[in-house]
């Protein structure tokens, strides 16, 4: 199947769409995930206190809380492919400007990094709905298997890469900015079309974008909905349980008597697993009337996993192994319910912006409260307990955002 074209234009292929997609999740954590493992290196070149590389790590996700709400109506006003291409665009920018002297353009292009993937989270669940309403757990699977999986490759080759040449951390830093530029030429064709409605054809951009037009102006707005609230609730408690196992799982492990080695070895094990979960979840969403029985076992597979984590810490592989199965099928599940419970895409890319804007505020905070329960009470079978309240509530929130049923 091709992108129908007016004006003479050759069509775009299915399968160069499907390409420039799946590239452009490949750019939405790779930048990320580079930092924490040169961290160290970051820290004692640029002489950083431990608070100073706190906030460096967390701006992408304030960022994300910060612009997700803004980034549907930058998509409304130029349209869902030139959001993406200038999303790609910014990140490119951001990540040469991150790896460069002086110090300032380490924070100046942290913060365009943050930007620019923010607009690339919210605005892919929308075209994902216009481009592909049938096939929205499949497409929301791959794509998020392909950002797991480069993101654990930037993870992975970081500190090889920095001991490679002169250039140290800032290569691995910096490097990425290739994959977002070949990114944005995968998508260059798109780029010249312009909005598609979901059957082909050309729109008035106002519509197609999700602006003023007639189909817009008939969804309703997800802030004042129960469903768009449930659906929010679920991408922010995924959220924090996701950045709680990735933050202080090599600390629990530690406390344990792990060696930090091994506990590293387990984060990719997580990282690893996190794909299967991906690609297990999208093809069950693809079977089932509805995504009720998911959005109950997701959470309950994390729950295992912490309960694991908790009584038997030294068995953290097994744990980390189905704690990154929960991970990677709970982001998929929490995506896919952007498009699923939205009636346009425009709705969807609303939906979206509120969803990650909240959860990402959740992700923020989520790591920083685990440790400190830990420090005001030395001991992680509190925050643990925790932990495991939060994966009950996300059970009940699973169940509700899981129903066969539209915002409308």
């Amino acid at each position: 199947m091709r992108e129908h074209s007016p004006n003479g234009m050759r069509p775009v292929p299915t399968a160069l769409v499907v390409a420039g997609l799946l590239l452009v999740a490949g750019n939405l954590r790779a930048a990320i995930t580079t930092v924490g493992p040169v961290l160290p290196g970051i820290e004692a070149a640029l002489g950083l206190s431990s608070v100073a590389a706190s906030v460096l790590v967390s701006l992408p996700l304030l960022a994300f809380a910060a612009v997700s709400p803004i980034a549907p109506r930058l998509a409304h006003r130029i349209g869902l492919e030139r959001a993406i291409g200038l999303g790609l665009a910014v990140l490119a920018v951001g990540l040469v400007v991150r790896s460069t002297p002086p110090l300032a353009l380490l924070w100046v292009g942290t913060a365009l990094i943050g930007i620019a993937i923010a607009v690339l989270n919210v605005v892919l669940p929308a075209l994902v709905k216009r481009d592909f309403p049938r096939r929205i757990g499949q497409i929301t699977g791959a794509y998020s298997a392909v950002q797991s999986a480069f993101a654990a490759i930037a993870a992975g080759v970081a500190v090889p890469v920095a001991g490679a040449t002169s250039l140290g951390w800032r290569l691995p830093l910096g490097m990425w900015a290739g994959l977002a530029l070949i990114a944005l030429g995968v998508l260059l064709p798109q780029l010249r079309r312009g909005p598609v409605r979901p059957g082909g054809s050309r729109a008035p951009r106002a519509e197609a974008a999700g602006g003023t037009g007639p189909v817009a102006q008939a969804v309703r707005s997800p802030w004042g909905s129960a469903l768009g609230w449930q659906v929010t609730a679920f991408m922010g408690l995924q959220s924090v349980l996701f950045y709680v196992f990735i933050t202080w799982l090599p600390a629990i492990e530690a406390s344990a008597g792990i060696d930090e080695a091994v506990a590293g070895a387990h984060q990719f094990l997580y990282n690893a697993c996190a794909i299967a979960g991906s690609l297990a979840c999208s093809t069950a969403i693809g079977r089932l009337r509805d995504q009720r029985a998911l959005g109950v076992l997701v959470p309950t597979v994390y729950l295992i996993a912490t309960l694991g984590v908790l009584l038997a810490p030294g068995a953290s592989a097994v744990w980390a192994s189905i704690g990154g199965v929960a991970g990677g099928a709970s982001i998929v599940l929490a995506l896919s319910f952007l498009g699923l419970r939205s009636a346009h895409h425009a709705q969807a890319a609303s939906l979206s912006g509120m969803a990650q804007s909240i959860g990402y505020l959740f992700a923020a905070a989520g790591p920083v409260a685990f440790g400190a329960i830990h420090d005001a009470t030395g001991s992680w079978t509190p925050a643990l307990l925790l932990l495991l309240a939060v994966e009950a509530v996300l059970i009940g929130f699973g169940y509700l955002s899981g129903r066969d049923r539209t915002i409308g």
